[in-house]
C-alpha cells in the first residue's frame, strides 16, 4: 500500500468515525438524555410517590380514556386508510395527484391547525356543528372530536405503511386466484390481506402509539371532565401549570413506556418482512 493510498483509507476511516460520532451525540442529546430525565423526574420522589401519581384517580382515568380514544382513532385508521392505498395504487382518476399530497398534510402541518379545523367545522357556532346539537350529538369538547383530531393526526401512518405492499403485490397471483374460481372476497383474504398484513399491523402500531401522546390538536377540542374528556396530554398540561412536575413526569414515563414497547413490536415486524 502506497502512501497516497494510506492517506486515503486514513481520511475515509477518519470521515465514518466523524459521521458515527455526529448521530452519536444527536441521539443523546435529542432523545436518549430527555428520556432518561423524565425518567429520573418521574422517579426523583420514590417508588411510593410515582406509584401514587400514577395511580391517582383522575390521571388513572386519563390514560385509560386516551388509551381507549386512541385504539378507536387507530381502527378508524386501518379501515380508512386502506381505502385511501387501495384507491390510490390500483386507479387512476383525475386529482389523484392532489389527494396523494393531501395524506402527507397531517405531517407538514402544525398539530393545533388541525384542532382548530375541527372546531371551525364541528364547533357549536358552525352550521353543521348547530345541526348535530340540535340533534342531539354532542361531537365539539367530547369524545368523538377527540377521536376525529386523533385520526387526522395519525392518518398518513396506515396509507404509507400499505401502499408499498399493494404497489409490490403481483396482479398475477390475484389473476391466478380468479382463474382458479375464487370470488373478489376470497381473493381479498386469501391473497391480498396477507400480502399487506404487515403494513397493516405496522402503521396501525405506529398510529395507535402517535394518538396516545397528541397534544395540540386534542387540547382545542377536549374537554376536562375526568374520565369523559380528560386525556393524559390535557392532563400532563395541567399538572405543569400546577406546579406538579413529578405527577406530570409519572405519568409521562407511562405513555413513553407504553408507545417504546409498541414501536419495538412494529420494528420487529418491519425487520420480519424485510427478512421475507
Amino acid at each position: 500500500m502506497n502512501k497516497r493510498t494510506r492517506r486515503t483509507a486514513v481520511n475515509q476511516s477518519w470521515l465514518k468515525k466523524s459521521w458515527q460520532g455526529t448521530v452519536l451525540i444527536y441521539f443523546l442529546l435529542l432523545v436518549a438524555l430527555p428520556i432518561i430525565r423524565v425518567y429520573g423526574e418521574g422517579f426523583s420522589l420514590g417508588w411510593d410517590r410515582f406509584w401514587e401519581a400514577v395511580a391517582h384517580p383522575v390521571a388513572w382515568q386519563a390514560v385509560m380514556l386516551t388509551v381507549k380514544l386512541s385504539v378507536l382513532a387507530m381502527l378508524c385508521n386501518v379501515i380508512i386508510g386502506s381505502l385511501v392505498a387501495w384507491v390510490l395504487v390500483r386507479y387512476r382518476f383525475p386529482g389523484r395527484r392532489l389527494l396523494h399530497s393531501l395524506v402527507d398534510l397531517p405531517f407538514a402541518l402544525p398539530t393545533a391547525v388541525g384542532g382548530l379545523m375541527i372546531l371551525l367545522l364541528l364547533g357549536p357556532s358552525s352550521p353543521l356543528g348547530q345541526f348535530f346539537e340540535k340533534n342531539g350529538w354532542e361531537i365539539v369538547y367530547h369524545q368523538p372530536a377527540i377521536v376525529l383530531a386523533m385520526v387526522f393526526v395519525t392518518f398518513p401512518f396506515v396509507v404509507r405503511s400499505i401502499q408499498p405492499l399493494l404497489e409490490e403485490l403481483d396482479p398475477a397471483e390475484e389473476e391466478a386466484s380468479y382463474t382458479l374460481g375464487a370470488t373478489p372476497t376470497r381473493t381479498f383474504w386469501q391473497v391480498i390481506l396477507p400480502a399487506i398484513r404487515p403494513g397493516v399491523i405496522g402503521g396501525a402500531l405506529l398510529a395507535f402509539s402517535r394518538a396516545l401522546a397528541e397534544f395540540g390538536a386534542v387540547v382545542l377540542v377536549a374537554g376536562n371532565l375526568p374520565g369523559k374528556t380528560l386525556v393524559a396530554s390535557v392532563y400532563l398540561y395541567g399538572q405543569i401549570e400546577s406546579y406538579n412536575p413529578q405527577g406530570a413526569a409519572a405519568i409521562s414515563v407511562v405513555l413513553l413506556t407504553l408507545s417504546f414497547l409498541i414501536l419495538w413490536g412494529a420494528n420487529l415486524l418491519q425487520d420480519r418482512r424485510s427478512r421475507g
